[in-house]
């Protein structure tokens, strides 16, 4: 999702919760992140694999300069002759340390297997962040959490992973030379353009 449609978003979603949570989720993900050098590990439940979180967070790093941010999409199911970014297995979970994060991306309650799994890195050290329905033990695993509800007046799960993923990119140090990044400059002129005209009296 583009920086245009991101502040679009943000302008429909003005006045609700969605965009200071997302950002302030996105804020502590990238400041467990950058200062580690990287570590973010993904990972879905089974029934769910968050491939477009994956995919947004490659295309954040990137534009933020943040290569930090890059994640290693952990699977459910590898299969012989998956690429390499795509045949990363439940084991490494196991192998998860200090220093790493670990988010969690669960719209319904995971298997106990990968909450043993999840406990796990937790106990050997890695920061447990969550995108959840809003499960009692997912909770109680991560450091931090945003639960996303599945009632028809909230947002659901993939928009919440769009403006996390946004705003994972923002609030950077400024590129070199002091000139603000191309994608700045349009999701604030988006910004401008969608705000409503100034009160005349």
């Amino acid at each position: 999702m583009d920086a245009v449609r991101v502040a679009l978003l943000r302008e429909v979603l003005a006045g609700t919760e969605w965009p200071a949570a997302t950002r302030r989720f996105a804020g502590t993900l990238r400041s467990s992140v950058v200062p580690q050098g990287g570590g973010l590990l993904l990972v879905g439940t089974e029934e769910y694999e968050p491939w477009h979180l994956a995919a947004h967070l490659v295309d954040e790093a990137a534009w933020s300069g943040q290569p930090e941010l890059t994640p290693t999409l952990v699977r459910h199911r590898v299969r012989p002759g998956d690429p390499a970014q795509l045949a990363v297995g439940l084991g490494r979970l196991q192998a998860a340390r200090r220093g790493e994060t670990l988010l969690v991306v669960a719209p319904t309650r995971p298997d106990a297997g990968l909450l043993e799994r999840v406990h796990d890195a937790r106990r050997a050290g890695a920061t447990v962040l969550a995108l959840d329905g809003g499960d009692a033990e997912v909770h109680g695993l991560a450091h931090e959490a945003l639960a996303v509800s599945d009632r028809v007046d909230e947002v659901d799960i993939d928009t919440v992973q769009h403006l996390v993923s946004a705003a994972a990119g923002e609030n950077v140090v400024p590129a070199a030379r002091g000139r603000r990044r191309l994608r700045d400059r349009l999701s604030r002129l988006a910004d401008q353009l969608t705000s409503p005209p100034p009160a005349r009296w």
